[in-house]
């Protein structure tokens, strides 16, 4: 699972012959050994999933809410155990998701600062962090709100479309009950936090449509069976109580910091402070992270519709779908010739031409080319704000995934590891964990994609 060599990231046990792969360093090219796990020895097919969220399904307190943008946090506790000996113990994420690394820096008993652009998901992560509150008066608080909804008079008659399309009326009825319950006795509690997640974390599994955490809501599709929310919501409350009585038995470290912040800027961090960066950054394949929480947004009344996401969320976000570019089209010179990129730029400018050009053969014409100069735009000033805010020698982890707008390949591993160098960092390497879009039945763009892990010394 791990790098075999590399400095700062540690030895693993693992007895493969390793693959070499390429790692620029200022103005030299060197080749060092790197393990890869491969699960398929007659493909060299690799299928490590700790870049993926599935590992978190079963541990408490991370299974509160699924948040299928995260990675698995056996993975970051390994790296962050194995680092903490090596003498960094303070990590930083700058797209803190629903709060991983902070969960697992907590659990490590190192410092941890994380920030997260997603108003709504930075939300659910700073309520996860209250899972030191006393589980006993927490469970109290929680159960008066679902007596309270039990009798509670709902006189709503219209709810917006994608409610009405998601639930039937006696299940948003019962919704809608615990809503006004929790609203009633809302106050800047820690009890009150972590039950407006729990009432967050049953909507999706009272649902009889298709409500699949990533990333669209599937009316047309159907479940065999939805959850009751009144024993949906109890059940989550325990399941709450239960992970927080664990946790507070074990001997956690300080508690974490998650801030509502720009990755591009990280102003809640102070220079240098970090030594230790994990983290995995929007990737640039077309996911609309805004709409990965339109459901909850659209319960909880933040948000009317679809068409509210653009100021509400994609305006603090990394652009990395289209849909954040559609008014940027007759900026594209301006993306491509950004001094931020200049690292990448003669490479960049090739893609995205190509892009164009290709984009003009197809009927829905999505303005890929500008959202990839937007997303590297806006990755190279991440990585010159990760820069002032680390320490000398400190070591940066990006789980990453590479693209093909259109069929067009995008490397974008590499052209992240080149504007980490052009920000003042020192080397870079890739470890790659799991191959991608290599099944091709059905698919239109049959260009082979892998997944892993960017190293950045700093």
């Amino acid at each position: 699972m791990f790098l075999n060599e590399c400095p700062g990231v540690g030895k693993a046990e693992n007895t493969k012959m390793p693959r070499k792969t390429k790692v620029k360093a200022g103005s030299s090219v060197s080749s060092v050994a790197a393990t890869e796990e491969t699960d398929d020895p007659a493909t060299g097919s690799l299928k490590d999933t700790t870049s993926t969220f599935a590992d978190n399904l079963g541990l408490a307190v991370h299974r509160w809410f699924r948040y299928s943008a995260g990675f698995s946090a056996p993975w970051v506790r390994e790296v962050i155990e194995r680092e903490k000996a090596a003498g960094r113990s303070r990590i930083f994420d700058p797209f803190a998701g629903s709060g991983t690394v902070a969960l697992e820096a907590e659990r490590c008993q190192v410092e941890s600062t994380g920030i997260e652009a997603h108003p709504f998901v930075a939300r659910i992560a700073q309520a996860k962090l209250n899972w030191r509150a006393p589980p006993e008066a927490f469970t109290r608080y929680a159960l008066s709100i679902l007596a309270s909804s039990r009798t509670e008079k709902v006189r709503r008659k219209e709810y917006p479309a994608l409610m009405g399309k998601c639930f039937p009326p006696e299940i948003l009825t019962q919704l809608e009950a615990l809503r006004c319950a929790w609203k009633r006795k809302a106050d800047d509690s820690p009890n009150s936090a972590l039950s407006w997640l729990a009432l967050c974390g049953i909507l999706r599994e009272c649902s009889p449509v298709g409500t699949a955490q990533w990333q669209y809501v599937l009316p047309s599709k159907s479940k065999a069976r939805a959850t009751n929310p009144f024993s949906a919501f109890e059940a989550k409350v325990r399941l709450f109580a239960a992970d927080m009585t664990l946790l507070q038995n074990q001997q956690p470290g300080p508690q974490a910091r998650l801030y509502a912040d720009d990755a591009r800027k990280c102003e809640s961090v102070p220079d240098g402070w970090a030594d230790l960066v994990i983290t995995s950054p929007p990737y640039a394949n077309n996911y609309d992270y805004a709409d990965a929480t339109r459901l909850e947004m659209t319960f909880f009344g933040e948000i009317e519709g679809w068409g509210c996401l653009q100021d509400t969320v994609r305006s603090h976000l990394v652009r990395s779908c289209t849909q954040h570019v559609s008014s940027l089209t007759k900026q594209m010179d301006t993306l491509l010739d950004a001094k931020v990129v200049e690292a990448i730029s003669t490479e960049l400018k090739t893609v995205c031409k190509e892009m164009a050009t290709v984009r003009d053969t197809h009927r829905g014409k999505k303005n890929y080319h500008t959202m990839v100069a937007a997303y590297f735009k806006d990755m190279a000033e991440v990585w010159l704000a990760l820069r002032r805010v680390t320490a000398k020698g400190s070591l940066v982890c990006f789980v990453v995934g590479d693209s093909a707008p259109y069929g067009v390949y995008v490397p974008v591993d590499r052209w992240l590891g080149e504007l980490a160098l052009a920000a003042g960092f020192k080397s870079f390497r890739f470890e790659k964990t799991r191959d991608r879009n290599i099944k091709w039945k059905n698919r239109k763009h049959r260009v082979p994609l892998h997944e892993g892990r960017l190293w950045v010394q700093g």
